[in-house]
C-alpha cells in the first residue's frame, strides 16, 4: 500500500494538510485514493490506519 502526504494549505489562521492514501478494496482488489483535509498533528494517525 502506497501513502504520501500533499500539499499544505492555509486558510486565515488555521493551517491545513491534506493527504492522499492509496487502498486496496477487499471486496474487487482494486486500488482507489482516500484524501482528507486535517490538521498536520492527524497526519500519522490517519496513514496509520
Amino acid at each position: 500500500m502506497a501513502k504520501k502526504s500533499v500539499a499544505s494549505l492555509q486558510t486565515g489562521t488555521k493551517r491545513l494538510t491534506k493527504a492522499i492514501k492509496m487502498v486496496k478494496s477487499p471486496k474487487t482488489g482494486a486500488y482507489m485514493f482516500v484524501e482528507k483535509i486535517m490538521n498536520p498533528d492527524q497526519v500519522k494517525d490517519f496513514l496509520k490506519k
